[in-house]
């Protein structure tokens, strides 16, 4: 972009249990809201496999007795969306404030300008994929005609978020509070996209009908033909960002008052049932 380089943090952290993994997000957008941080761009990973469902999603599309069965982990973000299930994937979280040029003005585009970053990063692995506007025409719809607010957040692709092969790839989503924009989305590596179905309270017939829609309307890398560990991804993307939205990084670690604002969330919010289970 034309703006003049910029510094920002490089941020990689190891799998996580979903309730840290979000708890940082937030301490990092409190650091930058403070003053007392940089934008950062942050890498992560879940553990143990994690469902993650959206700032307002109902907690009734989840079925316990399933995720339990599963060893899978719950945890409700801060951003917006469907739900995702967390695990064989790169998850990465962009913070910056508000008035940075890579994020300035709407939700959309700031999508669209980090987008570019990511197309980036994915052509480093090999790939050419696509970040467009919303196609209507993709909207799920009942019997009725009427849209259907499916629980499956990687079905289908919101604005400029990242597709290949005609699936969606790349999934984003947004939030903006204390004057700092924080974005985190998944790239899905490899294994059976399906799974996230295994967590969701579906009749069991239903649930095997949906798993051929989610095959052809998303996608792993694996499953477009490209192999990445999740280093390499994380290299690959890093790069894409700082290609595409003239950006340097400096690798950097949390500071102390982010890691106990972070250990604070956890108790306080994102390791709360009240929190997780408060829609």
């Amino acid at each position: 972009m034309s703006s003049a380089p910029n510094t920002w943090r490089l941020v990689r952290t190891p799998p996580l249990a979903g309730a840290l993994n979000m708890a940082i997000d937030e301490a990092i957008l409190n650091a930058i809201a403070a003053g007392a941080a940089p934008p950062t761009l942050r890498f992560f990973a879940w553990d143990p496999p994690t469902l993650s469902l959206g700032y307002g999603q109902p907690i009734a599309d989840v079925d316990p007795a399933r995720l339990a069965t599963r060893g899978w982990g719950l945890v409700r973000r801060p951003t917006g969306g469907r739900a995702i299930l967390h695990t064989d994937e790169l998850t990465y979280s962009v913070a910056a404030p508000m008035d940075e040029p890579r994020v300035v003005g709407s939700v959309v585009e700031s999508y669209r300008r980090l987008s570019a970053g990511l197309l980036a990063g994915l052509q480093r692995l090999g790939l050419q994929a696509r970040a467009d506007r919303k196609d209507p025409t993709q909207t799920v719809r009942g019997p009725d005609g009427a849209p259907v607010m499916n629980p499956v957040c990687f079905e289908v692709p919101s604005d400029y978020e990242i597709t290949a092969d005609g699936r969606k790839l790349l999934g984003s989503a947004q939030v903006r509070k204390r004057g700092v924009v924080l974005q985190h989305g998944t790239l899905p590596l490899d294994g059976d996209i399906t799974r996230i179905l295994d967590g969701l309270a579906y009749p069991d017939a239903e649930r095997e009908t949906l798993r051929g829609r989610v095959r052809s309307r998303a996608a792993t890398l694996a499953d477009i033909g490209l192999s990445a560990t999740w280093s390499e991804a994380a290299e690959a993307l890093t790069q894409g960002f700082a290609e595409a939205l003239g950006l340097t990084f400096v690798e950097g670690e949390l500071s102390p008052a982010e890691r106990a604002d972070a250990e604070r969330q956890v108790v306080e919010k994102y390791g709360d049932p009240g929190w997780t289970g408060r829609v």
